[in-house]
């Protein structure tokens, strides 16, 4: 996933080699008809991904079909060159990369909807807006409870939480409002970095087997330093007032505790299984599910009873808008929360995955690991990639990384992890956090908003690297 900017310069500027790949090839297939003809479909298809918010298209949509017009042309080309062998078995690999991720991801996002269904966020949104906080108290409490959600939560999840809150206390403050919200991508990818349950590439990391579970946590305090550093030059400019008190009546719906603990268990299930059995952590996290499903079946199986004993105790308090919420209750249902899983963004993994995996078959990665992790410094290498992520979509980056299988430290598998993580808050639209509060926060957090922090931003981001590269000094 190395990155389309590179791999463009790559076709421009490199001589082109013939190297051995993962399956021995002698040929040289990056100057070939195939090989041009397979990147122009990933850069065509990539930039419709860039321009998603503008486009209102679907970023799974074009890097689905480059997927398939890419291994079309190389099936093709591969079985002229008696090579189908070779090809079926790269596909099959990355098939089984991408079933890994896709399982992974699935039940981690069916716990967080189940726990959206259950009103978890929904009570923590309106404790905060009932509380009488000032506007500066709020933009540090949105953002450290960002910071600390974000590792066992999505990013994404996270960013949109904290957003309803900020939207819903700061009306009609929009400098408040698009500082909070640069705030809050700041913190939730800078919580994701240091946790494989925070953020895409650190969970690829992790599955790769290139740090344990517990070896991201080096990461913890190089990411304090990436959100603080912004964070308090911000809070400079923030307004003392206080927001007008609004209250909002928000009750957990039954099991919502209980999930969360599940949802905890799963986690440590998933860790377990990577840790101790050296299992892919996806068949922890599926075991996770069935948790989920049984804890669901006993919801459904119980309701009748729990309803008539809470539809008795309001008739007692002559409460009839309780009454009436709890003639509407529907039963929990496992198979729903599913459905309702991030399947755009599920589905543009599976064509990233094998798009990169294509362009990885015929050449195209081993020429960017040479000239990145050989002929640079990978410390360089690795904090160029950060910016990258901030322009083109982290994940392609550090799937393209992994791909190239170069040979790094356990300290330069860290720093990549936290570039790649952090390197999208340089930008609005460098990481799905920041495009999803654009959307959100139409018109009052825009990327001209944001784009005015970021020198401030790029100095929490050196200021992370330094800090790694001192404190952890002894991984490299």
């Amino acid at each position: 996933m190395k990155s389309i900017l590179t791999i463009c310069f790559s076709l421009l500027f490199l001589p082109f080699y013939s190297y051995a790949s993962t399956q021995n090839l002698s040929y040289n297939f990056t100057n070939s008809w195939v090989g041009y003809i397979c990147v122009g479909i990933f850069v065509i298809a990539y930039i419709f991904v860039m321009f998603e918010e503008k486009l209102q298209l679907k970023k799974s949509k074009p890097v689905l079909l480059a997927a398939g017009l890419i291994w079309l042309i190389i099936g093709f080309y591969f079985s002229s060159k008696g090579l189908s062998e070779v090809a079926r078995d790269v596909l099959k690999h990355n098939l089984e990369e991408y079933a890994e991720l896709l399982l992974f991801l699935l039940v981690a996002m069916t716990y967080i909807s189940a726990m959206e269904e259950r009103r978890v966020f929904d009570k923590l949104k309106a404790w905060l807006i009932e509380k009488e906080f000032s506007y500066t108290k709020l933009f540090w409490i949105t953002g450290i409870l960002s910071f600390c959600i974000s590792p066992i939560a999505d990013n994404l999840t996270t960013a949109l939480l904290m957003c309803a809150v900020v939207l819903k206390v700061g009306k009609g403050n929009l400098k408040f409002i698009n500082l909070a919200c640069i705030n809050i991508v700041l913190a939730a990818n800078a919580g994701g970095a240091f946790s494989p349950f925070g953020d895409i590439t650190t969970l690829m990391v992790w599955q790769d087997r290139h740090a344990t579970f517990f070896q991201f946590f080096y990461l913890f305090i190089p990411a304090v330093v990436n959100y603080m550093i912004p964070a308090l030059i911000m809070s400079f400019f923030i307004s003392k007032e206080t927001p007008l008190k609004t209250i909002e009546n928000v009750e957990l719906k039954r099991g919502a505790k209980r999930i969360i603990a599940l949802f905890l268990v799963t986690v440590c299930t998933s860790v377990f299984f990577h840790a101790a059995l050296d299992l892919p952590p996806a068949i922890g996290m599926m075991m996770g599910l069935a948790y989920l499903q049984l804890f669901g079946f006993f919801l459904q199986k119980t309701l009748p009873k729990s309803l008539e004993k809470k539809k008795n105790l309001a008739r007692l308090n002559n409460d009839m808008d309780k009454l009436e919420r709890l003639g509407s209750v529907v039963p929990f249902d496992v198979f729903k929360r599913i459905s309702l899983a991030e399947w755009d963004t599920l589905l543009f993994f599976y064509g990233v995955v094998l798009s990169v995996g294509g362009l990885s078959l015929l050449g195209y990665l081993s020429v960017l690991s040479n000239v990145m992790y050989t002929h640079w410094n990978p410390i360089y290498a690795n904090s160029l990639v950060g910016i990258i992520s901030a322009i083109i979509d982290n994940i392609p980056v550090m799937f393209a990384v992994l791909s190239m299988e170069p040979h790094m430290s356990l300290g330069n598998w860290l720093l990549i992890t936290l570039t790649a993580g952090v390197g999208g808050s340089l930008l609005s639209i460098g990481s799905a956090a920041g495009v999803a509060l654009m959307g959100a926060a139409h018109g009052k957090y825009t990327f001209m908003g944001h784009l005015k922090w970021t020198p401030v931003i790029f100095l929490g981001y050196v200021a992370s690297i330094i800090t790694h590269l001192f404190i952890n000094a002894n991984l490299f």
